[in-house]
């Protein structure tokens, strides 16, 4: 029996996320979410006169096994048909509910780097470039030890997160897009951290409720060949099934020159993926502020209001910096006072100090102003 959280969620993905139209295609596909959330999501797309598909996907246990017998012939055809697939859609919305976010940490690295070739990869390109999409996790008993909390009370958490009011964040995130896309040096500093990069002529993309849920935070990209310096992130972050502390970049000519992390082989193994995967793709600002403190899940802890995030790969289209990988990978570092400070300056002025913003126009963004 699903509940009123439920039923405001799936309203909020429809109507708001996804603004579904009249005769759209919506994809729904779920993988270990509980059958009323996507009965749900079905109606409310019915009801606003758009087509649902629903696909509950395999289990992370079964894909495990799966990928552990590979074979690029496979990969060729799941992405032959998943693409095909997905060109049909105008919208997407995604749930995920893994009870173990490791479950892949065994799988060759070969063998994740050929099925993100071969499938993964031209599907989400498509899906993140021609379709009004929406991706979210669902909680899970296993999210909710990942926060230190207990399942019911991280529930109410998820749901109080992800039913914001995101239009009033759209309204406050608008002077940081503007301050943002006027900008040309930007500086971090902070606990082992000095980088300087340039985002002049890149667009500045605002993140509210549209693309992610939970959301959060405004996003460009650096200027290829201009970061310099390095970086030391504070937050744990999963890749392919591995989890990664303490990674720290040294940039010189843009290039990722110097990478170590508690697991430092496997780190460089993933920045050996192509040539663009030791640039940075995209720099973005969390906003959030209801979400105050990492999970190890990507989704949420991008969002930290205070935090920031400079992503090894793959550019968006929104804000091209020209950079084509097949990774693309948010490591997030934390600015507020409790994780050591930092600063953020665009063109000299201080704009973001310890986790709260400085200039008048922008302390709208600021977690009492927003909550």
């Amino acid at each position: 029996m699903s509940d009123a959280r439920m039923e405001k969620l799936a309203r909020l993905l429809v109507e708001y996320s996804v603004a579904v139209q009249p005769g759209e295609k919506v994809l729904i596909d779920t993988a270990e979410v509980p059958p009323e959330m996507a009965c749900l999501l079905v109606r409310e797309t019915a009801a606003r006169g758009g087509i649902p598909f629903v696909e509950t996907g395999t289990s992370p246990r079964a894909r495990r096994e799966q990928l552990l017998h590979p074979s690029e012939e496979m990969f060729r055809t799941l992405g032959r048909r998943d693409l095909a697939f997905m060109k049909e859609m105008n919208c997407t919305i995604s749930l995920r509910g893994s009870q173990n976010i490791t479950e892949l940490a065994d799988v060759p690295e070969a063998t994740m780097k050929l099925a993100g070739e071969h499938w993964w990869r031209p599907v989400s390109d498509w899906r993140v470039n021609n379709t009004k999409w929406c991706g979210l996790r669902w909680p899970t008993p296993s999210m909710a030890q990942l926060a230190g909390m207990s399942t019911a009370a991280f529930e109410d958490f998820y749901f109080d997160v992800c039913t914001m009011d995101y239009a009033k964040m759209a309204r406050a995130e608008e002077a940081l897009v503007q301050r943002m896309q006027a900008a040309d040096c930007v500086r971090i500093t902070g606990p082992g951290t000095d980088l300087t990069f340039s985002v002049k002529g890149i667009p500045a993309v605002p993140c509210c409720g549209r693309r992610n849920i939970p959301d959060g935070e405004v996003y460009t990209a650096p200027v290829r060949g201009t970061v310099e310096g390095v970086i030391q992130y504070n937050v744990a972050s999963t890749y392919n099934g591995r989890v990664f502390n303490d990674v720290r970049l040294l940039f010189r000519g843009g290039k990722i020159v110097e990478a170590t992390a508690s697991d430092s082989a496997a780190l460089n193994a993933i920045l050996d993926t192509d040539a663009g995967a030791r640039e940075i793709g995209e720099f973005a600002l969390g906003v959030n502020p209801r979400i105050t403190r990492p999970m190890n899940d990507t989704l949420f802890d991008e969002k930290i209001a205070g935090s920031l995030h400079v992503t090894p790969g793959q550019a968006y289209s929104k804000a091209d910096n020209g950079n084509r990988s097949k990774i693309h990978w948010d490591l997030v570092l934390i600015q507020t006072p409790e994780y050591g400070g930092g600063e953020i300056r665009f063109d000299g002025e201080l704009i973001r100090k310890d986790g709260r913003f400085v200039p008048e126009c922008l302390q709208g963004l600021n977690p009492e102003r927003l909550a």
